[in-house]
């Protein structure tokens, strides 16, 4: 992670395009030739702390109440991840605005940048999986996500990120199956729930029950739809001046625009 930090300082300091992979290396205190061991480009570099942010919600998801539905475990790893002293100090969010802002300007670190976010997207719809499998099962619920999706989801799922395994190698420590952090969100409260079967556990209250006849969406599409609606909050926060913390910061747009999402039918 110190190679990522230190690519990250430079170019907030001095830009993308002043900055070199051998100023990376110097100011890492390593080598040129172990810099390229590692990172292809100077712009791969930061994938790591990309990562490491995004990877820190999956890993809230992943850690919410095992009754809570899917949605109370977004809002929970969103509140967790994006609050300032969560994962990143209030400091540490003014380098996150550059870098995104760096990236909307730049092909190159744009690329390394949707990489992270499509990688991360494909470990949230394995904890989706994980999720509904798991709350439908409690609550006595006939086949969440379907029996028949969640096999090919799992085969379809979690690669080793590309840039993850490079910046791993090189100490940044991103984690395949942890990563983001989570929080305590409010709940949709269902209405007409089921009761559920002998034996079931009873459903979280505030947990979001499908319709009736409504299709619960393969999982790969449910992070789809998950992952954009945090993404488009990073990002649109980092074009502006809005703070880190209170109404316009992070948190609470990405929390808007899951809000957006209650009618989504996420699962159990």
């Amino acid at each position: 992670m110190e190679i990522a930090r230190a690519a990250a300082g430079l170019f907030v300091r001095h830009g993308l395009r002043a900055t070199r992979a051998e100023d990376i290396a110097q100011a890492a205190g390593i080598a040129p030739r172990t810099f390229y061991r590692y990172f292809a480009t100077k712009e791969e570099a930061v994938a790591p702390l990309y990562a490491a942010g995004a990877q820190r919600w999956v890993a809230a998801v992943r850690a919410a109440p095992a009754d809570a539905g899917v949605l109370q475990a977004l809002e929970e790893g969103v509140r967790h991840t994006l609050t300032p002293g969560g994962g990143v100090s209030a400091s540490s969010w003014e380098w996150v605005r550059t870098l995104l802002r760096l990236a909307e300007a730049n092909p190159s670190l744009r690329r390394v940048w949707a990489e992270v976010c499509q990688d991360s997207e494909r470990l949230l719809g394995e904890v989706l999986v994980e999720r509904v499998t798991r709350v439908g099962t409690a609550g006595g619920s006939a086949r969440a996500l379907g029996d028949d999706n969640v096999a090919p989801a799992l085969e379809a799922g979690v690669g080793v990120p590309r840039s993850g395994a490079r910046a791993s190698e090189a100490g940044a420590g991103v984690p395949r199956s942890g990563a983001r952090a989570s929080e305590t969100g409010a709940g949709v409260p269902g209405s007409g729930a089921p009761a559920p079967e002998a034996g079931g556990a009873m459903p979280r209250p505030g947990a979001p029950t499908p319709r009736p006849g409504a299709t619960v969406p393969e999982p790969r599409f449910a992070a789809a739809v998950a992952s954009a609606a945090v993404r488009a909050a990073l990002e649109g926060w980092a074009e502006g001046d809005g703070p880190v913390e209170g109404p316009g910061s992070p948190a609470e747009l990405a929390l808007r625009n899951l809000a957006a999402l209650r009618d989504f039918p996420w699962g159990p």
